[in-house]
């Protein structure tokens, strides 16, 4: 028989996706991570403006993330001390009268907002296409601070995204009471679901409305109403061809009881933390097919592949 190939038939896709939380960054420090297929540095110069670059130095390959340091609103390499400016240009090399032209370290468009951080990727290095919304419940003191989970799942963005709209797999992997109504509507590079079903509460069951904005591949909003109104904000970062670092952070509208707040809270944070993880052997698991066989209740996973075409630059069949 043959054995069918666990791969995917798209290329690491182009968007705004999360670098890190903004307290994960101090003033003054230098990051190492892997995301996007590549080895980066991100960091804080003097001016407090967090930067993603490259982390290999173009002279002779040193990591500028191992032993490198900030000076001023520069990058020192570990290796030889060039010096690469905030736009990625070497602006000195200390034993050297003359610095080549070729002297530059690709640099990332970098955004700061509601306690998160992002970086732009495009294979092409094309210019941003789209701005990420601000977060209204940040730093309100209705809502409690951010609680946070994060998880490496070995899948693809497109893969997770997908989940969305399934929405006969909440029932029958989550045990949810009923199969959900979705509506959803696409404008460019933002999709907006919308699903209505009964949930749980101490009586009995109520109306819950979910209000879900993903924009791109790299960052959604989803709003819960009905027992506890909750926002969980949601970012998949591509580390390479075969893995998505998932950062999901949480915040609940207080209650004018604290302990309520912390109670239902905490019990909200568990349940979608329960069903992210019986989601992870299934997509760490499964293939995707190209031309599934689909039937009237799946929900519109047609409608997402399409819209996902466009965060491609060499779009699936």
């Amino acid at each position: 028989m043959r054995q069918v190939q666990r791969e995917f038939p798209f290329p690491i896709p182009f968007g705004w996706f999360q670098l890190c939380f903004s307290d994960e960054l101090a003033a003054g420090e230098i990051r190492s991570v892997h995301y996007f297929g590549r080895d980066l540095v991100v960091f804080r110069g003097a001016d407090g403006t967090p930067r993603c670059f490259d982390a290999y130095c173009p002279h002779l390959g040193a990591h500028l993330g191992v032993g490198g340091a900030l000076i001023d609103d520069t990058i020192r390499c570990p290796f030889h001390h060039w010096r690469f400016d905030k736009q990625g240009r070497c602006v000195d090399i200390p034993y050297a009268k003359r610095i080549p032209p070729a002297a530059k370290v690709r640099t990332y468009p970098v955004i700061e907002k509601s306690g998160m951080i992002f970086a732009w990727y495009h294979p092409g290095e094309e210019d941003p296409m789209w701005a990420l919304p601000d977060i209204p419940e940040y730093g309100d003191d209705a809502w409690t601070p951010y609680e946070r989970r994060e998880w490496i799942v070995k899948s693809r963005n497109q893969e997770l995204a997908e989940n969305t709209v399934d929405q006969a797999h909440f029932r029958y992997v989550h045990g949810t009471n009923t199969v959900a109504d979705t509506d959803i509507s696409l404008e460019g590079p933002l999709m907006k679901v919308i699903s209505r079903s009964k949930v749980g509460s101490v009586d009995g069951e109520a109306d819950g409305v979910i209000e879900i904005n993903v924009h791109g591949f790299g960052f959604g909003m989803t709003r819960f109403t009905g027992v506890v109104e909750t926002l969980v904000l949601t970012s998949g970062t591509p580390i390479d061809d075969e893995r998505v670092h998932m950062h999901l952070a949480f915040t609940v509208r207080k209650l004018p009881d604290s302990d309520s707040t912390k109670g239902l809270g905490k019990a909200f944070i568990d349940e979608i933390e329960r069903q992210f993880g019986q989601d992870i052997p299934i997509w760490e698991n499964k293939i995707h097919h190209e031309r599934p066989v689909l039937c009237d209740g799946d929900g519109p996973i047609a409608t997402v592949r399409q819209w996902a075409k466009q965060f491609y630059v060499d779009a699936p069949a």
